[in-house]
């Protein structure tokens, strides 16, 4: 009888290959294609960015899975900075209770649903940063990653002609149907699941629709249209067709009329820091044609404006910054909250007890943004001084800054584009809070560099 190899054996007994041979557990890309490529029916369905702690919970379940079969989970670089900032986040809400001068006082729990739901947002965008970094080319290609973001850019700018042609355009979201009268009618329920198109303001004569969708506020929309502006340059350009880059071409024209008539001037100074930083990383690398392109874009939007009513939008809005004296009091109010809690913050926002001329002067029926402002929501690092100190502040910023610094000589389209992202996000948190969607952008860009750099095959 002819004796059995024990590798044959092993094979007949187990019926397969030994279990330690076995090949670790692939992820899939759908978590977050479908994120990206379905966000218009998750706002439409009234899930907008609730669906990002929605599909974080398969996410967790598969990176789990596949780290019990054997695949090591790979942290991107700086995470330590993410980890102390979160750290952060949680320690910070044992200071819910308190009541810093100048606020109005409330108990602890009845600031714990707004600290409870921004926790579990950071969470999320970490397990989005976890998974989409740990993807290989084959499970995820970076080139697809791209051009669902360039789509997104190309929602945003649908979004905001919607905003601009039906600024009333709302409807009540399937979601927002489900929930009990009493919940869905309150504001910061109604931001989440209550689709619209525009906020309407009285910025510069008048009531004027802002464009926001889909992504709830005319801040939001502008910080996105940022972040994700590059990306379809890239997404355009990586596929070599002469189509593509010409709609990309018109898609950027078209953006222009609902970007000037959005009002908001974070975003031009924002498009202005990324075009600058983009032609600086091109002029040292050598390609001195940007400086052509820059000359002939900006002597046709120059033209734009002059020849067309965008002009006159801009001056208006730039003679009347109504925010000015609010965004100012605001900052007063944060750094002064900082001093009395540096190390840790207060876990959360606070209101301010009255406006700026009165503490006896608050919001009205008559005058809903006479007062009771909230201190930390014009600015992300505002917020993060305010809320989480400065450790929290520390690691934000240092893990970010940090990922700028790692990937510095990345020259390729990829790092150049993720580099603006992240450079516009750090103009960006002066006067925009990043929660949720632009940080969604913000990890997705530092994720795309990672993958892009030499130690970030995780093949």
């Amino acid at each position: 009888m002819t004796p059995v190899a024990p590798a044959t054996a092993d094979i007949q007994r187990t019926g397969g290959p030994a279990h330690g041979a076995r090949k670790p557990l692939t992820l899939p890309a759908w978590p977050v294609a479908s994120i990206l490529a379905l966000y218009p029916l998750w706002w439409a369905l009234g899930l907008g960015v609730l669906i990002f702690a929605v599909l974080a919970v398969p996410m967790l379940f598969l990176l789990l899975r596949r780290r019990a079969a054997g695949r090591t989970l790979r942290l991107p670089p700086g995470f330590a900075w993410w980890a102390l900032f979160l750290v952060a986040v949680v320690v910070s809400i044992g200071a819910l209770g308190a009541d810093p001068a100048g606020t109005v006082a409330e108990h602890a729990t009845d600031r714990l649903t707004g600290a409870a739901y921004k926790l579990v947002m950071y969470l999320a965008l970490t397990v989005l940063l976890l998974y989409a970094g740990n993807l290989t080319e084959a499970e995820l290609p970076q080139r697809r990653l791209v051009k669902l973001l360039g789509w997104l850019f190309v929602v945003t700018v649908a979004g905001g002609i919607l905003g601009m042609v039906a600024g009333n355009f709302q409807f009540t979201s399937p979601v927002e149907l489900l929930l009990p009268h009493g919940v869905r009618n309150k504001g910061f329920v109604q931001s989440l699941v209550h689709p619209y198109a525009a906020q309407v303001m009285d910025l510069i004569g008048g009531e004027k629709p802002r464009p926001a969708a889909p992504w709830g506020y005319t801040n939001t929309w502008g910080n996105n249209f940022c972040l994700l502006a590059g990306w379809l340059v890239v997404a355009a350009w990586q596929t070599g067709r002469p189509r593509h880059k010409l709609g990309a071409v018109v898609c950027l024209l078209v953006s222009i009329a609902p970007a000037v008539f959005s009002l908001n001037r974070g975003l031009w100074i924002g498009l202005g820091v990324l075009i600058v930083y983009v032609a600086a990383r091109y002029v040292l690398a050598g390609k001195l044609w940007i400086i052509g392109v820059l000359t002939v874009a900006t002597a046709l939007l120059g033209v734009a404006l002059i020849a067309t009513p965008l002009g006159s939008v801009i001056t208006a809005r730039l003679d009347n910054g109504k925010s000015n004296g609010v965004r100012s009091f605001l900052i007063d109010r944060a750094l002064d909250g900082f001093t009395g809690s540096p190390v840790i913050g207060y876990g959360g926002t606070r209101n301010t007890a009255g406006g700026r001329q009165s503490i006896t002067v608050g919001e009205s029926a008559g005058c809903e943004r006479c007062g009771n402002f909230t201190v930390g929501g014009n600015g992300q690092l505002w917020q993060l001084l305010y809320a989480h100190g400065l450790a929290g502040t520390a690691g934000y910023l240092g893990f970010f800054g940090y990922g700028l610094w790692r990937f510095r000589r990345d020259r390729s389209a990829i790092g150049v584009a993720g580099g603006a992202a992240l450079v516009s996000s750090f103009t960006a948190m002066l006067w925009y809070n990043s929660l949720v969607t632009p940080l969604a952008f913000m990890v997705l860009a530092f994720a795309l560099l990672w993958r892009n750099s030499p130690e970030g095959d995780p093949t």
